[in-house]
């Protein structure tokens, strides 16, 4: 592990998905406790857009922005809000100089799939229309997160390039949780890794699906067809849970034809770019910036 990370391992605290009203509230807390991003070069509006029921979304609107992300924070499917994605989603909009819709979309277990889906989905519906109020090219709108946001991201491609719309310019996909099955190395053999480890990502996904079959919408490695999906980045991290699915689905990308830049972060775990004093996470959050920035700008 990389020794600035690993200095902090005993500190970092492990996701417990038993509770999730608890684990929302310790989401929150630690949120509270990350230094505050600087907002000074944009505006941030809250805004609800229409749905069933309607979606609130937080806009980050850098001053001169060209191109747009819809953008899904992670929490294993049943924690995150708007607050607690706060320090990134502004940071990301800092970074890539692009409008961020920030989606609070409905939580599991309460609400299971595809609640979340629609909601993202909505969201980026309503993006797409708005765009020029948002100041943005239609033809330049991403989608992005983090997790299992970043796994709803992956879904909402598949969905547009079905409905053949809202078109989507790129994914930009921070070890996204994609496969709810246990099959590659990785998520069998990490049992102890901070935060996440095998078992919570397999609460994540009970919770997420309860007795509903998984299908490509809900688990994207599950989809038989990639070809046609927008350019990707993905991001996965050496100690982390849903290293070998992100892997082996941007291969699976590559060989369908879909343009993809794959960084694997050597000494990171999941959810470790949180920890901005280290070298490596301050690198992963520069670089989901400068990679969206390239990404909207071609």
């Amino acid at each position: 592990m990389d020794p600035e990370l690993e200095a902090f391992v005993p500190l970092f605290p492990r996701a417990d998905l038993s509770d999730p009203p608890a684990q929302r509230e310790r989401l929150a807390e630690l949120s509270a406790a990350v230094p505050p991003p600087d907002t000074s070069g944009m505006e941030i509006e809250d805004r609800t857009v229409p749905g069933d029921p309607d979606v609130p979304v937080r806009i980050y609107r850098p001053h001169r922005a060209r191109g747009a992300v819809l953008w899904l924070h992670g929490g294993g499917f049943v924690m995150g809000s708007l607050d607690t994605e706060h320090p990134w989603a502004a940071r990301l909009a800092e970074g890539s100089g692009a409008v961020v819709v920030s989606v609070a979309y409905r939580l599991a277990p309460e609400n299971r799939f595809p609640a979340a889906l629609d909601d993202a989905h909505a969201a980026l519906a309503w993006t797409a229309e708005h765009a020029a109020e948002l100041g943005v090219d239609p033809e330049r709108i991403a989608v992005g997160g983090h997790s299992s946001g970043a796994g709803i991201a992956a879904a909402v491609a598949l969905r547009a390039r079905a409905e053949q719309g809202p078109p989507i310019r790129f994914q930009l996909l921070n070890q996204p949780g994609l496969d709810d099955r246990q099959d590659t190395w990785s998520r069998r053999n990490f049992t102890d890794t901070p935060w996440m480890n095998r078992d919570t990502v397999a609460a994540s996904w009970r919770h997420y699906l309860g007795s509903t079959p998984a299908t490509p919408y809900a688990a994207p490695a599950r989809a038989t067809d990639l070809s046609g999906l927008p350019p990707a980045y993905i991001a996965t991290a050496e100690f982390c849970p849903n290293r070998d699915e992100d892997i082996a689905y941007a291969l699976r990308l590559m060989q369908a034809g879909v343009p993809v830049e794959l960084h694997q972060w050597p000494g990171a775990f999941h959810g470790s770019q949180a920890l901005l004093s280290a070298d490596v996470s301050q690198r992963q959050l520069t670089e989901l910036g400068d990679v969206l920035r390239r990404a909207l700008a071609g």
